[in-house]
């Protein structure tokens, strides 16, 4: 992961933690912790790589497990030690480092490991299996990991609200319906689209076997200026969209369709 991406969230930090307080990106949280309470082992200790500013991480704290904030920004991760101080609760560990460097984590130490942040933004291919086989190493037996990418389906039927004007160029709208690599002129910063496909495959080659997969959006995927209309006009509906969305995310019908794809894969 490049300095690119480093200064981005450096830059956006704060960002970063009122992101999933908005109406749209509520679903994401809420389908995320859904599949912690439904796969992650009940107690043990939890390695969140990419962790940013500690949305989820300070969770995992609150359930109970040990967890150690591994994160590319320090800025993100003053943040998450700001607010788990607050809370009352300590993490185990603060570090600094790209998910590329991973071999500063011991073998076989952590129940579950989530990775949701990093193969965005990790363009080459071997970069991304490295991450993935350290992931596994530094997994006990059996253990459980999450690992999230942005889906280039769901991202192409976003960008009929959020940013059509791109698809002017035929070419650029059909890009998506494959991998997609973006510079830092291309997309927020650099970024690596993937589809559900090629990224179930990365992950088993990478010595996992599937447990399930979820598209975070569910059947709101592509919908943020109607959900967020709903979110202001109408907030019974806007509740129940979201509480059936994330108990939905794993259904088959959605979930190859929605901007983010998680895998949860166990350690063979």
């Amino acid at each position: 992961m490049s300095e690119v991406v480093r200064n981005y969230y450096e830059n956006n930090a704060e960002y970063e933690w009122e992101r999933l307080n908005n109406p749209y990106s509520k679903v994401e949280f809420l389908s995320t912790i859904r599949l912690f309470e439904k796969y992650l082992p009940v107690t043990g200790h939890v390695c969140d790589v990419g962790s940013g500013p500690g949305r989820y991480s300070t969770w995992l704290l609150k359930q109970g497990y040990k967890v150690t904030l591994f994160e590319i920004s320090q800025k993100e991760l003053d943040i998450a030690a700001s607010r788990i101080l607050e809370l009352g609760l300590q993490a185990e560990a603060y570090i600094c480092d790209n998910a590329t460097n991973m071999h500063v984590l011991s073998d076989e130490t952590y129940d579950a490991v989530l990775v949701m942040g990093p193969l965005y933004h990790i363009l080459d291919d071997c970069d991304r299996s490295k991450i993935i086989r350290d992931t596994s190493r530094i997994l006990k037996k059996g253990g459980v990991a999450i690992f999230a990418y942005i889906n280039s389906w769901g991202a192409l039927k976003a960008g009929v609200t959020e940013f059509s004007e791109e698809f002017r160029d035929l070419n650029h709208l059909n890009k998506y319906l494959g991998e997609l690599k973006l510079d830092e002129n291309q997309g927020f910063t650099e970024c690596y689209f993937s589809t559900p496909v090629k990224a179930l495959e990365e992950i088993t080659q990478g010595g996992f076997e599937i447990v399930s997969y979820a598209g975070t959006e569910s059947f709101l995927a592509g919908m943020r200026p109607e959900i967020t209309r709903l979110y202001k006009e109408d907030r019974i509906v806007y509740d129940h969209l979201l509480q059936v969305a994330s108990e939905s995310s794993e259904l088959p019908q959605y979930r190859d369709a929605t901007e983010h794809l998680h895998i949860v894969a166990r350690k063979k």
